[in-house]
């Protein structure tokens, strides 16, 4: 296949594209290289004749009207999107910006791409969302496809918002699309402003850990290579107008998830340890939903997809990776933001 992928330099995007590489595909990657993009993510697909990249906004109409024509992809993988809630908190304009008008523009331009060629049956607009749409769950029940959509902050009303019109696009003009919503991602390439990367990098530079609350918030963890198979088999083979949730069954409070962290971190930096004792409870944030928690039955049952890597594995590994590309994440902390608290606006 011929993939465009949009926000293909930021976490999971970039995931996608290396593995749509290397399993053979053409990817064109769209990235307007906002503050979280960074195309050193894309280094291990960057010479291949596989790859391209198109620097441009999926606002701007006339440029996805440009690429399409130019690339003529198979499939729209569209992961752009603003995606941290505190900066919502700060800033909701740019998230409906980007989120709704960018993806209102893209649905736009691709329904003008697939009529031009015939309409033709095998091409797909792949939304790719989060399970914040839902709200939040109490100590029980698991977010089904059937779920209402409940947001609470501007970034989870933002992306509802945008699931919403790709549901539109296709019921009204017919425009073959699927859709998914993940649980929180986390893995190598991670920006070090979510709260895993945050644990880490502060606990080796002996800084104060802040855990919002208590730390009695719940996520389910999905590790990222495997959310990228995921996405890669909806595009396929997901049955057109369908949403898939794709979760990691590794459901766990932020505070356990936190001393996991400083346990493999003092294992591999003793001279640090013990790291929990850098751990700072702080002001909740505004919003904060309580426990979010997935049910893949679907996707597990049409097409056979299961989360491979446990929390366990995975956070060994995203530690692991860490430690060995300090070059990588000292370059993004750099940037605007990176390591303040935002967010704190009620």
């Amino acid at each position: 296949m011929k993939l465009l992928v949009t926000g293909g330099a930021g976490f999971i995007g970039s995931a996608v594209v290396r593995l749509a590489v290397a399993r053979g595909h053409h990817v064109v990657n769209l990235d307007k290289l906002t503050y979280a993009a960074c195309l050193d993510n894309l280094a291990p697909v960057a010479d291949s004749t596989l790859y391209a990249f198109e620097q441009a906004n999926i606002c701007d109409r006339a440029a996805m009207d440009r690429i399409l024509a130019d690339h003529r992809p198979d499939a729209i993988m569209h992961l752009a999107a603003e995606s941290h809630v505190d900066r919502s908190i700060d800033g909701p304009g740019t998230f409906i910006a980007t989120n709704i008008t960018g993806t209102y523009t893209l649905l736009e331009a691709a329904r003008a791409y697939w009529t031009a060629a015939g309409r033709p049956a095998a091409f797909r607009f792949h939304h790719i969302s989060t399970d914040e749409v839902y709200g939040t769950l109490g100590a029980e029940g698991l977010f089904t496809e059937e779920t209402a959509y409940a947001p609470n902050s501007p970034y989870s009303a933002s992306k509802a918002a945008s699931d919403h019109l790709v549901r539109a696009w296709h019921e009204t003009y017919g425009l073959p699309v699927v859709l998914s919503n993940c649980s929180n991602n986390y893995g190598p390439y991670h920006f070090p402003e979510k709260l895993i990367p945050v644990v880490i990098l502060n606990a080796l530079a002996g800084r104060p850990i802040p855990v919002y609350g208590q730390g009695e918030n719940v996520r389910d963890w999905l590790y990222v290579e495997p959310h990228a198979e995921a996405l890669l088999l909806v595009c396929q083979k997901g049955a057109v107008g369908r949403s898939y949730n794709i979760g990691g069954n590794n459901e766990r409070r932020n505070i356990d998830l936190v001393r996991m962290i400083c346990a493999l971190l003092d294992e591999r930096r003793p001279a640090g340890a013990p790291h929990d004792r850098l751990i700072s409870f702080v002001t909740d944030r505004p919003g904060h939903d309580l426990r979010y928690a997935i049910d893949a039955a679907r996707i597990r049952d049409e097409l056979g997809w299961e989360p491979s890597v446990t929390v366990e594995e995975g956070l060994a590994r995203t530690v692991d990776w860490y430690l060995a590309h300090e070059d990588w994440w000292r370059a993004l902390q750099e940037r605007d933001g990176v390591g303040q608290r935002l967010g704190k606006v009620g």
